[in-house]
């Protein structure tokens, strides 16, 4: 189903008007993926125009990169949220989402309970679903048990960036832009191999896109365009 700006959106459930119907796993489609850009002229964003909060997360924040544990636990429980949602929906919710999570800190979080579950189950700033909700609990333990091996989120997310042995020229289309990669396949089965839930190869390459290990932003997107300018 699409939301009129050619972005597909999912089904909906009866617990909430915006919590898709779905099991946990991939969404159908990212918002900046060759199903959901739709034609875009040249010199045009990639995505976002019309739209001032996603023009500027287009302009200052996608394929930028991010470090620390805390910027990167939200940013990949945002990713999981929005599996069936159009980006720009959890986009205009992050700040109730930083509220209800306790501004994503993975050690306060990790400490909720079933009655932060249902709290959060009777929040309406954020995505109501149960199943991403207790994901997003069980990732901050895993966080935290990472933390203890030695390891660290940051560490992990960018040992997928691309070597120079994977050479690939910028898209001009996003059907040349792909879902997943072996690159994101490998960094949710690492992923799953720690603990982490709610993160397939689909949603591990959003995140690498959101996140800057990956950048794809089309070749005539202003924001390439201005980097390439004298």
């Amino acid at each position: 189903m699409s939301d009129g700006c050619g972005r597909v959106v999912g089904m909906t459930s009866s617990a909430d008007p915006t919590a898709p119907d779905r099991p946990a796993g991939d969404p159908v489609a990212h918002p900046v993926s060759a199903a959901t850009a739709g034609d875009r002229p040249p010199g045009r964003r990639c995505f976002g125009d019309g739209d001032p909060l996603y023009e500027r997360y287009h302009d200052e924040e996608w394929g930028r990169p991010v470090h620390g544990e805390r910027e990167l636990y939200e940013r990949m429980t945002l990713e999981a949220f929005q599996s069936g949602l159009a980006w720009i929906t959890i986009l205009r919710r992050r700040d109730g989402f930083r509220a209800a999570f306790d501004g994503f800190d993975p050690a306060v979080v990790a400490g909720y309970d079933e009655g932060d579950v249902e709290r959060l189950m009777a929040d309406t700033r954020i995505i109501r679903n149960r199943a991403k909700i207790t994901a997003a609990i069980a990732n901050a333990r895993a966080l935290l048990d990472l933390h203890g091996a030695g390891g660290s989120l940051d560490a992990l997310f960018w040992s997928a960036t691309p070597g120079p042995d994977d050479p690939r020229d910028r898209a001009r289309t996003f059907a040349d832009v792909p879902a997943s990669t072996p690159a994101s396949t490998a960094l949710a089965k690492e992923l799953k191999r720690h603990g982490f839930r709610f993160v397939g190869p689909v949603t591990a390459y959003a995140a690498m896109q959101a996140c800057g290990i990956v950048d794809d932003h089309l070749a005539d997107c202003p924001v390439v365009l201005a980097r390439a300018a004298p």
